[in-house]
């Protein structure tokens, strides 16, 4: 072979190799998650900070324990509850083909239940009647929230109405419900230990949400590896009739799925009202549906259903956050976050529309037919060389 055909056999290698990591649905995450770190790389260095944006410490609490201190530790344990409510929205957008907007109301819901079976016991709760309240209040609040997600969902498979109307009921009485669950008073818990699964357990330096959203996340891949959890949502959410026609049922498929994010709501109002030991119904878990939403879009997962990546979810979801803690640095207001990820939400529904996948297709396929007429004139010109040439030789 010789060194010209080495090097062409080279590039088209480079080639499909870069085409494969770039249409890999990994990609635009780590682009994203690229571009936050190189930026605040540069702002340490232009605004000559004195802590590095990336800096960990290790340092004491206002309980004296050493715990772990950093923006990145912020972002991690930040993050948790949103990556839970991704990996159930990614499951309900693959199998309903919509998102669910009422998930923030719900985690209220949620949240609102475990102070009120926690208070009814407080203040003094004895180490074992501590645990036994624990975990009652987190399996009543799991009950909860998993049956109003099967309310969504059975107004979505059932009565076929699409999951943002479905949702939008919840979405606006939601909040109301978790006020009525405590009459509508300010649940404050004083107990300690309480707040010991939304923040840090004495002499562990890392945050207790963050070891909750593992366990929940190594449940969640056990079940889609072990089940056909992801094949029949994925079916459904392409062509429900011809999964139908499989032996599918499109209805119990999709009420699953409102289930499990159900579930997963329950997980983070447990752990949003152990944060802050209280309750604010109107505050707690503020326009987090949006944040969730835009995991699943950045994971570049289809919005209207059908094949989905939960690793590139969840990836999302802590871009997201890093996202969030470096508009915070920036001293960019809490009230004007929202409009710059609204911005995101929008370049990335406008990318994953058929419109633009329709006009990329076409540019690729003239881009291909271009380079097939330029190979085939080149062999055309050759041909004709070749044949003055012969020609040549018989005259001679």
């Amino acid at each position: 072979m010789s060194t010209n055909e080495v090097t062409i056999s080279s590039k088209k290698s480079f080639k499909s190799f870069l085409g494969k990591v770039v249409h890999n649905q990994l990609f635009i995450p780590f682009v994203a998650l690229l571009l936050l770190v190189l930026f605040n790389l540069a702002a340490d260095w232009f605004l000559h900070a004195d802590t590095s944006f990336f800096e960990i410490v290790l340092k004491p609490s206002s309980t004296g324990s050493k715990i772990l201190s950093g923006n990145l530790i912020t972002i991690i344990d930040n993050a948790s509850e949103l990556a839970l409510l991704a990996v159930g929205m990614t499951l309900v957008t693959s199998a309903a083909g919509g998102q669910d907007i009422s998930v923030g109301a719900t985690i209220a819901i949620a949240g609102s239940t475990v102070l009120r079976i926690v208070k009814g016991y407080a203040p003094d709760i004895s180490g074992g009647k501590f645990a036994v309240v624990m975990i009652c209040s987190f399996l009543l609040c799991v009950v909860v929230s998993a049956a109003f997600g099967a309310f969504n969902g059975m107004l979505v498979a059932v009565f076929k109405i699409q999951p943002m109307v479905a949702t939008l009921i919840l979405f606006t009485a939601g909040r109301s419900i978790a006020a009525w669950i405590n009459n509508n008073d300010n649940i404050s818990i004083n107990d300690e230990r309480f707040g010991y699964f939304g923040n840090f357990i004495p002499g562990i330096p890392v945050p207790t949400p963050v070891f909750i959203t593992a366990i929940c996340l190594v449940i969640i891949a056990l079940v889609l590896k072990f089940t056909n959890l992801r094949l029949y949502s994925q079916s459904v959410g392409i062509n429900a009739s011809s999964s139908r026609l499989n032996g599918i049922n499109p209805k119990v498929i999709k009420l699953i799925t409102f289930i499990i994010l159900g579930v997963c709501v329950a997980v983070c109002g447990f752990i949003k009202v152990s944060r802050t030991s209280s309750i604010t119904y109107a505050v707690i878990a503020n326009n987090i549906e949006m944040d969730a939403i835009l995991a699943v879009a950045l994971g570049g997962n289809n919005l209207g259903g059908g094949k989905f990546n939960m690793t590139s979810s969840v990836l999302g979801a802590y871009v997201i956050q890093f996202l969030t803690t470096t508009l915070f640095r920036m001293k960019v207001s809490s009230s004007a976050i929202s409009a710059y990820k609204a911005v995101v939400v929008i370049l990335l529904i406008i990318m994953s529309s058929p419109f633009i996948r329709r006009w990329l297709d076409d540019r690729k396929s003239r881009r291909e037919a271009a380079r097939a007429a330029k190979a085939e004139a080149a062999l055309e010109v050759a041909a004709d060389i070749n044949a003055d040439v012969n020609a040549g030789k018989e005259s001679v």
